[in-house]
């Protein structure tokens, strides 16, 4: 469904998370492993890059398209080896250099340097890094700022909007519907700062992260730190201490905190699904669109449904993919490989979720009199108020106030309570003067305390 239905959605991801995005990585960290060992004179015996020839070597990264991933996918089919099959295409081009720089560059002789020192995996650790990394900050952060905007709206929109609130299920104390959106506006902008610190870890240090092949063979090097300048040369944090292959818990880690996310959103999408079906919310109709193939009268709450079922399958694999990395069998095993390539079907369907609450939020808006219908409907809810107002006179030293919770259950609990009735009650109670006048000028409307404030708090 991402590559079909929902292809135009998710296509921004596919720049970083797809097949092809990965070996423009992997084309990418090989490239630059070249450069920064000749830049470094790592190599004994090895050229100096002019400009010009740095300049061609990073163009096939910048260039990388249809006729390379149409090379190296004739090159995989011979050597059976993604990885290989990079190395392969970059000597192409490396003994291609000479028709465009002429016969004077060197770069068709250092056709043995590419992938030199490297397993597969210091190329593709780096690689995940990168695209994970232009993924999260270039897709996914864009796509959920988009929806905090409207979030934070919604709440500005509804801060002095009063309602009726209603812990389970029962109705309770009133707040207002812009303090209830600010409430999720808050946990969710917690998450994003988690992801928004998330740390990228990249390693370079060979077959089993010893170094070993590096050391024999170019002894007098500083192979840690030269490791070190290279992958943070890259935007990425070092990681010194690996097996064969990156221990991927940053990857779990990032994954953790998405899914967190998402069940916020989760959350979102149910109370806002709630609040359409009561009223609180109403749909506005898109001229045009069908809401049931049967019943002309309904406008369905389909983007919260669409999103919630999103989040679910997003969760799924980001739940999975966090339980799987982290585990490699002694020194190395594929697992991990397999499973990496289902990264971007994760962040699709959370992608995807995300651009539905955007254009369910877009589509609704408060219903202020269905709320004030229901808050005049339930004046019991003022018993709150009463009981502790009573409770407070009491320690002050007024009289009469004794067992205040048990005589307003008994006055609201399993009856119809109006505004008289509750008046009427305030009034034969003998609050001081001015208690009771605060008291009898309450309303549920207005029984709200910090709620508009509240509402603006991320502000």
């Amino acid at each position: 469904p991402l590559d079909g239905r929902y292809r135009a959605v998710a296509a921004p991801l596919a720049n970083y998370l797809s097949e092809a995005g990965l070996n423009r990585a992997r084309v990418h960290v090989e490239i630059e492993w070249l450069i920064f060992l000749l830049d470094n004179s790592v190599l004994p015996g090895a050229p100096t890059l002019t400009d010009a020839e740095r300049d061609y070597l990073r163009a096939l990264t910048r260039d990388f398209g249809a006729d390379h991933i149409k090379r190296l996918g004739e090159f995989e089919a011979v050597t059976r080896h993604d990885v290989k099959a990079v190395e392969y295409l970059i000597g192409e081009y490396l003994e291609a250099a000479s028709s465009v720089l002429g016969e004077g560059t060197t770069l068709p002789s250092l056709r043995e340097v590419v992938h030199i020192f490297c397993t597969s995996e210091d190329i593709n650790n780096l690689a995940y890094a990168l695209t994970i990394k232009a993924a999260t900050e270039q897709v996914w952060l864009p796509s959920i700022r988009a929806l905090l905007d409207r979030l934070r709206g919604l709440a500005e929109a509804g801060a002095a909007v009063p309602m009726l609130a209603h812990t389970h299920g029962q109705p309770a104390t009133p707040v207002t519907i812009g303090k209830e959106m600010a409430v999720f506006a808050h946990r969710l902008s917690r998450q994003i700062k988690r992801v928004e610190a998330t740390e990228y870890l990249g390693k370079i240090n060979g077959a089993t992260g010893t170094w070993a092949a590096h050391v024999v063979s170019v002894p007098g090097a500083d192979w840690p730190t030269l490791a070190r300048s290279f992958v943070e040369g890259l935007g990425l944090t070092w990681n010194p201490l690996t097996t064969q292959i990156e221990s991927h818990d940053w990857q779990a880690e990032l994954y953790s905190d998405i899914a967190h996310f998402n069940r916020v959103l989760h959350n979102l999408c149910t109370d806002v699904w709630s609040y359409i079906s009561i009223g609180f919310f109403r749909q506005i109709p898109v001229a045009g669109a069908t809401g049931s193939s049967t019943m002309p009268h309904k406008v369905n709450p389909i983007r919260f449904e669409n999103a919630e079922a999103n989040l679910e399958v997003s969760n799924a694999l980001l739940d999975s993919l966090g339980a799987t990395l982290v585990t490699s069998r002694m020194q190395r095993d594929l697992t991990d490989s397999t499973t990496q390539r289902n990264v971007g079907v994760a962040f699709g369907h959370a992608v995807l979720a995300y651009d539905n609450l955007v254009r369910g939020l877009d589509g609704i808006e408060i219903n202020a009199a269905r709320m004030a219908r229901d808050l005049d409907a339930n004046w019991a809810v003022l018993g709150e108020a009463v009981q502790q107002a009573m409770r407070a006179a009491a320690i002050a030293g007024a009289t009469g106030m004794a067992n205040p919770y048990e005589r307003l259950k008994e006055l609201t609990r399993g009856h119809e309570v109006g505004a008289e009735d509750m008046r009427e009650f305030i009034a034969g109670l003998g609050l001081p003067t001015e208690v009771e006048e605060r008291l009898l000028a309450l309303t549920p409307a207005t029984y709200i305390g910090l709620s508009e404030r509240l509402a603006r708090w991320e502000a």
